[in-house]
Protein backbone atom coordinates (compact mmCIF):
# COMPACT_ATOMS: atom_id res chain seq x y z
CA UNK A 1 0.00 0.00 0.00
CA UNK A 2 1.19 3.51 -0.82
CA UNK A 3 0.79 6.53 1.44
CA UNK A 4 -0.93 9.72 0.26
CA UNK A 5 2.47 11.38 -0.26
CA UNK A 6 3.51 8.62 -2.65
CA UNK A 7 0.50 8.84 -4.98
CA UNK A 8 1.34 9.61 -8.62
CA UNK A 9 -0.91 10.86 -11.39
CA UNK A 10 -2.79 8.13 -13.20
CA UNK A 11 -2.19 9.95 -16.49
CA UNK A 12 1.56 9.45 -15.99
CA UNK A 13 1.12 5.86 -17.15
CA UNK A 14 0.44 7.13 -20.67
CA UNK A 15 3.65 9.15 -20.62
CA UNK A 16 5.64 6.23 -19.18
CA UNK A 17 4.56 3.87 -21.93
CA UNK A 18 5.12 6.45 -24.66
CA UNK A 19 8.64 7.35 -23.46
CA UNK A 20 10.23 6.96 -20.01
CA UNK A 21 12.38 10.04 -20.52
CA UNK A 22 9.33 12.15 -21.39
CA UNK A 23 7.56 10.77 -18.33
CA UNK A 24 10.47 11.71 -16.08
CA UNK A 25 10.74 15.24 -17.49
CA UNK A 26 7.01 15.87 -16.99
CA UNK A 27 6.38 14.27 -13.62
CA UNK A 28 9.73 14.60 -11.88
CA UNK A 29 11.19 17.78 -13.35
CA UNK A 30 7.81 19.45 -14.02
CA UNK A 31 8.55 20.18 -17.67
CA UNK A 32 5.65 20.66 -20.06
CA UNK A 33 5.08 22.25 -23.46
CA UNK A 34 1.94 22.25 -25.59
CA UNK A 35 1.91 21.32 -29.26
CA UNK A 36 -0.84 20.48 -31.74
CA UNK A 37 -1.26 16.93 -30.46
CA UNK A 38 -1.43 17.83 -26.75
CA UNK A 39 -3.73 20.81 -27.41
CA UNK A 40 -6.13 18.71 -29.49
CA UNK A 41 -6.19 16.05 -26.80
CA UNK A 42 -6.88 18.66 -24.12
CA UNK A 43 -9.86 20.04 -26.04
CA UNK A 44 -11.33 16.56 -26.40
CA UNK A 45 -10.88 15.82 -22.68
CA UNK A 46 -12.45 19.15 -21.70
CA UNK A 47 -15.62 18.13 -23.54
CA UNK A 48 -15.67 14.70 -21.91
CA UNK A 49 -14.68 15.88 -18.43
CA UNK A 50 -17.68 18.07 -17.65
CA UNK A 51 -18.28 17.00 -14.07
CA UNK A 52 -21.72 15.69 -13.26
CA UNK A 53 -24.13 12.80 -13.09
CA UNK A 54 -26.63 11.95 -15.81
CA UNK A 55 -29.53 9.54 -15.37
CA UNK A 56 -30.42 7.78 -18.62
CA UNK A 57 -33.33 5.59 -17.67
CA UNK A 58 -33.54 2.87 -15.04
CA UNK A 59 -30.54 0.87 -16.32
CA UNK A 60 -27.88 3.50 -17.07
CA UNK A 61 -26.17 6.29 -15.12
CA UNK A 62 -23.29 8.36 -16.51
CA UNK A 63 -20.70 10.03 -14.27
CA UNK A 64 -18.31 12.55 -15.86
CA UNK A 65 -15.01 13.69 -14.37
CA UNK A 66 -15.15 11.06 -11.61
CA UNK A 67 -12.17 11.27 -9.19
CA UNK A 68 -10.20 8.04 -8.92
CA UNK A 69 -7.61 6.74 -6.46
CA UNK A 70 -5.94 3.49 -5.45
CA UNK A 71 -3.70 2.91 -2.44
CA UNK A 72 -2.54 -0.44 -3.84
CA UNK A 73 -1.36 1.14 -7.10
CA UNK A 74 -0.37 4.48 -5.59
CA UNK A 75 -2.36 6.41 -8.20
CA UNK A 76 -4.91 9.18 -8.28
CA UNK A 77 -6.62 10.90 -11.16
CA UNK A 78 -9.92 11.34 -12.92
CA UNK A 79 -11.99 9.28 -15.34
CA UNK A 80 -13.33 11.00 -18.44
CA UNK A 81 -16.60 9.09 -18.26
CA UNK A 82 -17.85 6.15 -16.21
CA UNK A 83 -21.11 4.55 -17.22
CA UNK A 84 -22.91 2.51 -14.57
CA UNK A 85 -24.94 -0.31 -16.09
CA UNK A 86 -27.57 -2.05 -13.96
CA UNK A 87 -26.99 -5.80 -13.84
CA UNK A 88 -29.84 -8.35 -13.70
CA UNK A 89 -29.32 -8.67 -9.93
CA UNK A 90 -29.83 -4.92 -9.51
CA UNK A 91 -26.16 -4.03 -8.87
CA UNK A 92 -24.55 -1.13 -10.74
CA UNK A 93 -21.50 -2.23 -12.79
CA UNK A 94 -18.94 0.50 -13.68
CA UNK A 95 -17.87 0.81 -17.33
CA UNK A 96 -15.00 3.35 -17.72
CA UNK A 97 -14.55 5.19 -21.02
CA UNK A 98 -11.34 7.04 -21.92
CA UNK A 99 -11.37 9.61 -24.73
CA UNK A 100 -8.40 9.84 -27.10
CA UNK A 101 -7.77 12.34 -29.88
CA UNK A 102 -6.18 10.06 -32.48
CA UNK A 103 -6.74 6.48 -33.54
CA UNK A 104 -6.15 3.07 -31.91
CA UNK A 105 -2.49 2.36 -31.14
CA UNK A 106 -0.55 -0.82 -31.79
CA UNK A 107 0.89 -0.80 -28.26
CA UNK A 108 -0.91 -1.29 -24.94
CA UNK A 109 -0.52 2.25 -23.56
CA UNK A 110 -4.17 3.32 -23.91
CA UNK A 111 -5.45 -0.04 -22.68
CA UNK A 112 -3.20 0.07 -19.63
CA UNK A 113 -4.33 3.58 -18.71
CA UNK A 114 -7.96 2.48 -18.99
CA UNK A 115 -7.31 -0.71 -17.01
CA UNK A 116 -5.70 1.37 -14.24
CA UNK A 117 -8.96 3.32 -14.03
CA UNK A 118 -10.85 0.05 -13.71
CA UNK A 119 -8.56 -1.15 -10.91
CA UNK A 120 -9.12 2.14 -9.07
CA UNK A 121 -12.89 1.75 -9.42
CA UNK A 122 -12.72 -1.84 -8.14
CA UNK A 123 -10.82 -0.74 -5.05
CA UNK A 124 -13.01 2.31 -4.40
CA UNK A 125 -16.38 0.64 -4.97
CA UNK A 126 -15.48 -2.92 -3.90
CA UNK A 127 -16.85 -4.42 -7.09
CA UNK A 128 -15.67 -6.12 -10.26
CA UNK A 129 -15.11 -4.05 -13.43
CA UNK A 130 -14.86 -6.55 -16.30
CA UNK A 131 -14.65 -4.19 -19.26
CA UNK A 132 -14.58 -0.62 -20.54
CA UNK A 133 -13.99 1.25 -23.80
CA UNK A 134 -11.63 3.64 -25.56
CA UNK A 135 -13.24 6.31 -27.73
CA UNK A 136 -11.01 7.67 -30.50
CA UNK A 137 -11.66 11.04 -32.12
CA UNK A 138 -10.23 9.96 -35.46
CA UNK A 139 -12.57 6.99 -35.89
CA UNK A 140 -15.45 8.37 -33.79
CA UNK A 141 -16.04 4.89 -32.42
CA UNK A 142 -15.72 3.02 -29.17
CA UNK A 143 -13.19 0.23 -28.94
CA UNK A 144 -14.36 -2.30 -26.29
CA UNK A 145 -11.60 -3.42 -23.90
CA UNK A 146 -11.76 -6.51 -21.70
CA UNK A 147 -9.78 -6.28 -18.48
CA UNK A 148 -8.40 -9.80 -18.59
CA UNK A 149 -5.65 -11.16 -16.35
CA UNK A 150 -2.86 -10.41 -18.84
CA UNK A 151 -3.85 -6.74 -19.14
CA UNK A 152 -4.27 -6.41 -15.37
CA UNK A 153 -0.77 -7.82 -14.82
CA UNK A 154 0.70 -5.48 -17.45
CA UNK A 155 -1.01 -2.56 -15.71
CA UNK A 156 0.26 -3.46 -12.26
CA UNK A 157 3.77 -3.89 -13.67
CA UNK A 158 3.59 -0.46 -15.34
CA UNK A 159 2.51 1.13 -12.05
CA UNK A 160 5.51 -0.40 -10.31
CA UNK A 161 7.83 0.90 -13.03
CA UNK A 162 6.30 4.35 -12.65
CA UNK A 163 7.00 4.40 -8.92
CA UNK A 164 10.56 3.22 -9.51
CA UNK A 165 11.14 6.00 -12.05
CA UNK A 166 9.51 9.16 -10.70
CA UNK A 167 10.48 9.74 -7.06
CA UNK A 168 13.92 8.22 -6.93
CA UNK A 169 15.11 7.47 -10.45
CA UNK A 170 17.65 9.18 -12.68
CA UNK A 171 16.60 10.69 -16.02
CA UNK A 172 16.51 7.84 -18.55
CA UNK A 173 18.79 8.17 -21.54
CA UNK A 174 17.22 9.60 -24.67
CA UNK A 175 16.48 7.15 -27.46
CA UNK A 176 15.76 8.92 -30.74
CA UNK A 177 12.81 7.44 -32.60
CA UNK A 178 11.90 9.78 -35.42
CA UNK A 179 8.13 9.29 -35.47
CA UNK A 180 7.69 9.52 -31.68
CA UNK A 181 10.27 12.25 -31.06
CA UNK A 182 8.98 14.57 -33.79
CA UNK A 183 5.48 14.36 -32.26
CA UNK A 184 6.70 15.02 -28.71
CA UNK A 185 6.09 18.47 -27.25
CA UNK A 186 9.30 18.17 -25.19
CA UNK A 187 11.61 17.49 -28.13
CA UNK A 188 13.45 20.81 -27.71
CA UNK A 189 13.93 20.22 -23.99
CA UNK A 190 14.96 16.59 -24.39
CA UNK A 191 17.19 17.00 -27.49
CA UNK A 192 17.11 13.25 -28.25
CA UNK A 193 19.42 13.49 -31.28
CA UNK A 194 22.15 15.06 -29.12
CA UNK A 195 21.70 13.40 -25.74
CA UNK A 196 20.95 10.02 -27.26
CA UNK A 197 24.12 10.16 -29.36
CA UNK A 198 26.14 11.35 -26.37
CA UNK A 199 24.87 8.42 -24.32
CA UNK A 200 25.83 5.93 -27.04
CA UNK A 201 29.35 7.39 -27.24
CA UNK A 202 29.73 7.19 -23.45
CA UNK A 203 28.61 3.56 -23.46
CA UNK A 204 31.04 2.76 -26.29
CA UNK A 205 33.97 4.36 -24.47
CA UNK A 206 33.08 2.57 -21.24
CA UNK A 207 32.96 -0.76 -23.06
CA UNK A 208 36.37 -0.03 -24.63
CA UNK A 209 37.88 0.76 -21.22
CA UNK A 210 36.42 -2.37 -19.65
CA UNK A 211 37.73 -4.44 -22.56
CA UNK A 212 41.25 -3.17 -21.92
CA UNK A 213 41.28 -4.17 -18.24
Amino acid sequence: MYSEEEYLMLSALQHLLFCERQCFLIHSEQEWQENYFTAAGSVMHEKADRVGLEINGPALKIERGLPLRSSSLGLSGKADVVEFHRAPDGAWVPFPIEYKHGKPKADLSDRIQLCAQALCLEEMLECRVPEGALFYGRTRRRLPIEFDLALRNETISACQRLHDLIPYGEPPAAVYERRKCEACSLKERCMPEVTGTRQKVAEYLQAMLEGND
